[in-house]
């Protein structure tokens, strides 16, 4: 009998250790609400602008707050206010706008893209076209829902 209080009370302090070891395996790092980043007044229209996303980031053990996420572009246009990730869907650099020939340019291999974020010459070799996030307007803030996306296949697959 001694035993079989001893395993019991054994097993429980264990078993509460490993659930809390363990916790961070089930929550989803790096998950993101939306942050806000811009004005809507302060976007001209048909010209975009780049803007560094800042929010809370989750990571298995803690959460950080207002930390930098990353950056977009902002485009407003007659149909609304579009975001676009910074990051080249090819290899994973950051694409620079060209106002001069009004499109996105990213310099490691020569992918350029339109205003829309599609691909704007047919032999660019980047597997699709920048990546576009989810916008909201709240009280004439925009908010965006960062993420990031896999590099070099043609799938938008997130890795955040």
């Amino acid at each position: 009998m001694g035993g079989v209080i001893g395993i019991g009370l054994l097993v429980v302090p264990l078993g509460a250790g490993l659930l809390f070891l363990l916790n961070p395996l089930r929550r989803r790092a790096g998950q993101h609400g939306f942050s806000r980043v811009a004005s809507v007044e302060s976007l001209p229209m048909g010209v975009p602008r780049h803007f560094m996303v800042r929010g809370r980031r989750r990571d298995a053990w803690e959460v950080g707050a207002q930390v930098p996420l990353g950056a977009v572009y902002l485009v407003r246009q007659e149909t609304g206010i579009r975001a676009f990730q910074v990051i080249c869907p090819h290899a994973g650099c950051f694409v620079g706008y060209e106002t001069d020939k009004r499109q996105f340019l990213c310099p490691c291999h020569d992918s350029s893209f339109r205003l829309d974020g599609a691909i704007a010459d047919p032999g660019s070799p980047s597997p699709r076209g920048l990546d576009e996030l989810e916008v909201k307007i709240e009280k004439g803030e925009v908010l965006v829902r960062y993420q990031e996306f896999r590099p070099g296949i043609g799938e938008r697959i997130a890795v955040s």
